[in-house]
């Protein structure tokens, strides 16, 4: 019985393990939190084990994992807030060297470090198909839809199943998967990016950019900040709800606001919702020379000439860096 047991659970094993990167995406674009969202896959792998045994193959193993997936996500939404970003709160600030509030108590969107959740394949239509569903913009735009709307549209036009297959899981009909797919994407019309958005940031202006960006965030280089910007640039931060647009705000507000003096930062390149990213270390608390924390993770929107950053999403949880597999510290040597 022990064999029959451990071979079954090989097989479960075996099978089911290179749908977990794609499961993971799938419960972050419905949670809007990477934390949240390891939990709710390690939910699905638990009660797919237990149900293994009387799985019948009348769906594939991948179809049967995300109806688990998605059935976990909208049991744990129930009675949940959604997970806005500061834009989805209020209009833009007026002072950026003022008084800035926090407010830990709201459950904040949180960025998924695309380490998690890329495909493991290198087709490039696979790859710019899984960061257009996990652009921080659309998940943002998807909190604001009800659960089950939300399953509808990301089953539908991310997963591609066909709306008898999501009016079976939800329990409901045809005609209501499509009127609710229908009031979705018109809701998501605006917020959805465009082709040229995703394209690969390997171009020599964007890297260039990017270069840049790296360079006036350490020296805290004010007028070069300024024209790393779009006119209409966008700067949020979550636990704070103010958020900032033009450029002389930013700019103000990145060096009024950030605690640390030029030379005292170090930023690593980091992959997050399919778009340029970077972990930005400071000085640490304990003074020590030489020895850099975990500050903050920035989220770029670079304009598609490549040339301009359109908007920041810039992350103060640091639990996030453990999530992205970032060292816990750097030094002048390297990480530690």
């Amino acid at each position: 019985m022990a064999t029959a047991n451990t071979a079954a659970e090989e097989d479960f094993l075996r099978l089911s393990d290179p749908y977990r990167r794609e499961l993971l995406a799938h419960c972050y674009r419905m949670l809007g939190s990477v934390h949240d969202a390891e939990d709710l896959v390690q939910e699905t792998y638990l009660r797919a084990w237990r149900a293994y045994g009387n799985f019948e193959g009348r769906s594939s193993l991948r179809t049967w994992l995300h109806t688990i997936a998605t059935r976990a996500c909208l049991t744990a939404l129930e009675g949940r807030r959604r997970r806005p970003l500061p834009t989805g709160l209020g209009g833009p600030g007026d002072d950026p060297a003022g008084q800035l509030a926090e407010r830990p108590e709201v459950p904040w969107l949180e960025p998924v470090p695309d380490a998690l959740v890329e495909p493991a394949e290198t087709d490039p239509a696979a790859v710019v198909g899984a960061r257009e569903s996990v652009r921080l913009a659309f998940v943002a735009a998807l909190q604001h839809l009800p659960p089950r709307q939300r399953a509808v549209l990301l089953l539908r036009d991310v997963l591609r199943w066909k709306a008898a297959e999501v009016a079976e899981l939800l329990d409901t009909s045809t005609a209501s998967v499509n009127s609710a797919l229908q009031r979705a994407r018109a809701q998501l019309e605006k917020a959805a990016p465009s082709e040229e958005s995703v394209a690969e940031p390997d171009d020599a202006a964007r890297r260039e950019l990017l270069d840049r960006y790296v360079d006036a965030f350490v020296t805290k280089d004010v007028r070069e900040i300024v024209r790393l910007f779009t006119e209409d640039v966008v700067w949020e931060m979550p636990p704070f709800p103010a958020w900032f647009r033009g450029p002389e705000k930013v700019a103000t507000l990145t060096t009024v606001q950030c605690p640390y003096a030029p030379g005292e930062a170090r930023l690593l390149p980091v992959g997050l919702n399919g778009q340029p990213g970077f972990a930005l270390y400071t000085r640490g608390p304990d003074g020590a020379y030489g020895v850099y924390r975990p500050f903050a993770l920035h989220v770029l929107t670079v304009a598609p000439e490549g040339r301009a950053v359109s908007h920041v999403g810039c992350f103060f949880d640091t639990s996030l860096f453990a999530a992205a597999g970032l060292p816990a510290a750097l030094t002048d040597g390297g990480a530690r």
